[in-house]
């Protein structure tokens, strides 16, 4: 009863019971809103003094969220005592991610200028190893295997510069630690596996609602194609199976069924958007900037929501509920 673990693994537990009781990236959210309202109104002029600007500021955004969420990742990680199995794929799964991570910088690092003195490189890149090698310590190969996913990726992302999309990294990137953090959130001080707040669950599908949308707004041309009766009969009945995997993953907070339901969310918004005769005009850029926003309350990194707020505040004044409520 007295044995160290025993208590060391109760305190563990009573401060993730804690967090449940109430969600600190929630609470977060809430504070950071007078942050995010001066965003809204100055944060394209503040940017723009770095030479940010309406054509480049998603490929931008996404640049910046890919590197935040990398370095979120490495830093927030490695709660190994309240790992429940004794073999976890968890440490590969960061490692994949940090392995993307480092080949979306790498794919855009050349176009990256900083005129920062060498010393610096070389304290940063020490830095950066050693906090790499301090994520992944549950191990004796763990510091290696990060070392090396983000090695491999800066070098495979320099060798295909140019051919990255900066949207589809960034959807697959946020998409996989958010995936990360279901599979169990102590690891990441987000709350205890298997009994999550509504607060957690309705951030997650949201993430995924509209990671999915972005996904098919960027990539499905619209074509004015299907019957209207056909369209209207297999559009319920995908809302009817997206609904039940909603419900059943609220239920049972299951990584198939959260992917599953990503899934039908993405045949239904490709579908609705080949439907249409033409994109309603900024609709996947703003849904870009929701999502953004959406996984920077998740991850608590207020400069990841107020990149979304800002790319929202440079796009065209649009009615956009009624032009999502059309991807529904």
């Amino acid at each position: 009863m007295f044995n160290d673990i025993t208590i060391v693994q109760s305190a563990i537990s009573a401060f993730n019971n804690y967090a449940l009781v109430g969600p600190a990236f929630l609470w977060l959210a809430v504070l950071s809103i007078p942050l995010m309202v001066m965003a809204y109104f100055c944060g394209a002029d503040f940017l723009g003094r770095f030479g940010w600007n309406k054509e480049n500021m998603i490929k931008r955004a996404g640049i910046w969220t890919a590197g935040l969420a990398m370095a979120w990742i490495v830093m927030f990680s490695g709660n190994y005592a309240v790992l429940r199995d004794g073999v976890s794929v968890l440490p590969f799964m960061v490692a994949s991610i940090v392995f993307l991570g480092s080949l979306f910088l790498g794919a855009y690092s050349l176009e990256i200028k900083l005129n920062l003195p060498r010393r610096v490189w070389v304290v940063g890149l020490i830095l950066w190893v050693g906090l790499l090698a301090m994520s992944n310590t549950g191990t004796w190969w763990g510091p290696l295997l990060q070392i090396g996913a983000c090695g491999a990726g800066v070098g495979l992302g320099r060798k295909l510069h140019g051919t990255v999309r900066p949207v589809a990294g960034t959807v697959l990137i946020t998409l996989m630690v958010v995936i990360a953090m279901l599979m169990q959130p102590e690891f990441f001080r987000f709350g205890q596996l298997g009994n999550l707040t509504p607060a957690h669950l309705l951030a997650v599908l949201m993430m995924g609602v509209f990671a999915m949308a972005v996904i098919a707004t960027y990539n499905v041309k619209s074509a004015g194609k299907i019957h209207r009766s056909a369209y209207v009969k297999l559009k319920w009945m995908i809302r009817f199976m997206v609904a039940l995997a909603m419900v059943l993953f609220v239920m049972t907070e299951s990584i198939p069924l959260f992917v599953g339901m990503m899934g039908a969310l993405f045949v239904s918004f490709a579908m609705s958007v080949w439907h249409m005769g033409a994109l309603p005009d900024a609709l996947a850029e703003k849904l870009f900037a929701i999502m953004l926003g959406v996984f920077g309350v998740i991850v608590s990194v207020p400069v990841i929501t107020a990149l979304g707020v800002v790319l929202w505040a440079v796009q065209p004044k649009t009615n956009f509920w009624a032009d999502f409520r059309r991807l529904l």
